[in-house]
């Protein structure tokens, strides 16, 4: 009798034992899960493009970045403010004069456009590099993600590789599947000025842009620095 006793008291410190390391495996679960969306959310909610400068190039070479002519103070970042959606559309519908509107944000409906400057205001030439990186997507929604940057008004429209592996139509593929593109910007004489504009949509004339990716995010940064990214 007593081992009987014995057998189920045990029987039953095992179970509140077991149930015990449920409920501690359940807690840190969820503890996982919150913090995750927290950490997504305040990335997201920071915008999905801004701008990133080595803040050697400004105190070693003089250069500035801003998107406001009439307040030009020392910044490592600027942020562009995000549209409210990013439904699909066709880059046709971009204006002409996107690049021509001053610095700050031009969003559409349906995409985002932001223009911003660098300037060498030492009084020595210098130079630079500058590269686009996808740091962050959901759903896989850079597959029919569209980059099109204008350097001084000359444009450039940037896609991932189609599925056979070559260029998008009209576009230029990326570096690799988080590099978008890297230039080197040589003889950045005193008192230059580099007005660069970024435009961003989700191309509807894309195969990858299927019901695959709805409600897919992605962060995309510009960076300035005095050395070559590393792909």
């Amino acid at each position: 009798m007593q081992e009987k006793i014995e057998k189920s008291s045990n029987i039953v410190h095992k179970e509140k034992r077991l149930r015990k390391i449920f409920w501690i495996v359940l807690a840190i679960i969820l503890f996982c899960l919150l913090l995750f969306y927290f950490v997504v959310g305040v990335i997201y909610n920071r915008g999905n493009f801004s701008v990133h400068m080595d803040e050697n190039l400004y105190f070693d070479r003089g250069l500035l970045i801003y998107d406001d002519k009439e307040y030009k103070v020392f910044r490592t970042e600027l942020l562009a403010p995000s549209p409210q959606v990013f439904d699909d559309m066709l880059g046709a519908w971009i204006p002409e004069d996107i690049a021509s509107r001053g610095g700050g944000s031009h969003n559409g409906d349906e995409y985002l456009a932001y223009t911003f400057y660098i300037e060498n205001t030492s009084e020595e030439g210098t130079e630079y590099w500058a590269s686009i990186v996808v740091e962050d997507v959901i759903k896989n929604i850079d597959e029919a993600m569209r980059i099109r940057l204008y350097r001084n008004g000359e444009a450039i429209t940037y896609a991932k590789a189609s599925r056979t592996g070559e260029s998008e139509e009209g576009t230029t593929k990326f570096v690799t599947d988080h590099l978008v593109t890297s230039f080197y910007v040589p003889d950045f004489t005193p008192g230059s000025i580099d007005e660069y504009t970024l435009v961003i949509w989700i191309d509807g004339d894309d195969l990858e842009c299927t019901d695959n990716i709805l409600g897919g995010e992605f962060k995309v940064h510009m960076n300035f620095t005095e050395e070559a990214p590393v792909e």
